[in-house]
């Protein structure tokens, strides 16, 4: 009986201090900044909180533009060409979180969101419509702006319900809605969302699980979504193919 005790124990202190481990690391799990590239681009500087937030902007000048937030890893600069070269009668706005791509500060999720409005509020004035594009982490940006700010049309690339859903279903003996403090939960605004919605899924994500990303789209009135899968792509792979970019450029 006593080496069954101390069995118990061990087991019992290796899942607190995992546990622990989860909490204290947290997002080290979650974001993944991306470093500053060299391009032609423009970038314009939006400082809030004693932050400055960079900011690539491409087409300046049109009455229709597209925020667009991208993935964990992700350096939004890179998108620059493609995103230019398919929405020429757009102005867009690839937005670096903090951390990310040479902006400065530490990203959360309260601190992605006061961003993104903070950015919104600046340049809704410079255009008639405004429309958002969130991929993968970016969804979750996104659908918070579409239900806080009047957005036209929003597009979400392999899009979750929430961060919270997808790390139970990684941790499932772990009390995931107490330790995780970014739980950005994109399925509860949508009651809060008018603007039209194309969805994009890879046939083969691993990241963003397809009953993620179903039971967000379930949310959805059926009149205002609409679901695209691109075929043989995974969670990466699906900005390569040609169907990615005509799908969204033709939603908007």
């Amino acid at each position: 009986m006593k080496e069954v005790g101390i069995a118990a124990g061990v087991v019992i202190s290796i899942y607190m201090l995992t546990a622990i481990y989860l909490f204290l690391y947290q997002r080290d799990f979650l974001y993944f900044p991306s470093s500053p590239i060299a391009h032609q681009f423009n970038v314009e500087e939006f400082s809030i909180d004693n932050e400055s937030i960079h900011v690539v902007v491409l087409n300046s000048g049109h009455n229709k533009a597209i925020i667009y937030f991208g993935g964990n890893a992700e350096a939004v600069a890179e998108r620059a060409p493609e995103f230019k070269k398919n929405f020429p009668e757009h102005t867009l706005y690839l937005v670096n979180y903090r951390g990310y791509g040479g902006s400065s500060g530490y990203p959360a999720e309260q601190a992605l969101y006061a961003d993104a409005q903070f950015i919104y509020d600046k340049v809704v004035v410079r255009h008639q419509l405004i429309s958002v594009i969130g991929r993968s982490l970016g969804t979750g940006v996104a659908t918070m702006l579409a239900s806080t700010r009047a957005i036209h049309k929003m597009a979400l690339i392999t899009p979750y319900d929430s961060i919270e859903n997808i790390a139970q279903d990684r941790y499932p003996i772990y009390p995931i809605f107490i330790l995780l403090n970014d739980k950005f939960d994109s399925a509860s605004r949508v009651k809060d969302i008018d603007s039209q919605t194309l969805i994009i899924l890879a046939e083969n994500d691993a990241i963003v699980p397809y009953k993620r990303s179903a039971e967000l789209i379930k949310t959805f009135p059926s009149s205002q979504v609409r679901v695209e899968i691109i075929k043989n792509a995974d969670h990466v792979t699906l900005s390569h193919k040609d169907r990615y970019y005509s799908l969204l450029s033709e939603f908007m």
